[in-house]
């Protein structure tokens, strides 16, 4: 049955459907927005929109990206022969703060976990497999978060990769069973990038 839900309480509706977001936190962003000068709303509005409207996945990596290709696998100095594989976009800058790896990602948008129903198929793994497929490639580097489907994922793919002649390493474990790439601090994600290991 249809009924009519006040605009407040929308707002803190789709505010609390946001990942780690709680109740009191989207009470305290839908006020804030409530309280903001009408132009300011305005562009926080425009901005979700460009986003949603402007910004797709590179056709090499599937990193998020506002033009063909994302503007690490367009940097020339990258080094093309190592191509790191991540969960989410999130793990990519999370990398890229370290400041200490110049090779090139692959963005898998997801980890292996049939308690929910995700599978190979809805992950990246076939452009993964065709850019092997493309040659140049020595060493393809497992970085998904050491969890049970990180774990499971990493498996999966370096079971496929081995047969196609590459190198495939995982990292080392200096990020916590269970944490997140995301959160992970510099020196931590470069002790686990320096100490990975072949599987």
């Amino acid at each position: 049955m249809a009924y009519n839900v006040l605009p407040l309480t929308r707002l803190i509706e789709h505010f609390e459907r946001l990942p780690g977001i709680g109740k009191k936190s989207a009470q305290r962003l839908a006020y804030h927005v409530l309280n903001m000068p009408g132009d300011k709303a305005e562009d926080f509005a425009r901005c979700i929109l460009d986003a949603r409207e402007k910004i797709s996945r590179c056709s090499i990596c599937q990193n998020l990206t506002d033009s063909e290709k994302c503007p690490i696998c367009s940097e020339e100095a990258r080094d093309k022969t190592t191509i790191c594989v991540v969960e989410t976009p999130q793990d990519v800058l999370a990398f890229e703060r370290t400041r200490e790896y110049n090779g090139v990602y692959h963005v898998l948008h997801g980890l292996i976990s049939p308690m929910n129903s995700v599978g190979p198929d809805q992950l990246y793994v076939k452009e993964l497999l065709a850019r092997i497929g493309q040659g140049g490639v020595l060493e393809v580097i497992m970085a998904t978060n050491p969890t049970v489907e990180g774990e499971a994922t990493a498996m999966y793919l370096s079971r496929l990769l081995k047969p196609l002649g590459v190198k495939v390493t995982r990292l080392a474990y200096g990020i916590p069973v269970g944490g997140n790439l995301e959160y992970a601090d510099e020196v931590t994600l470069f002790r686990a990038l320096e100490g990975r290991s072949e599987i």
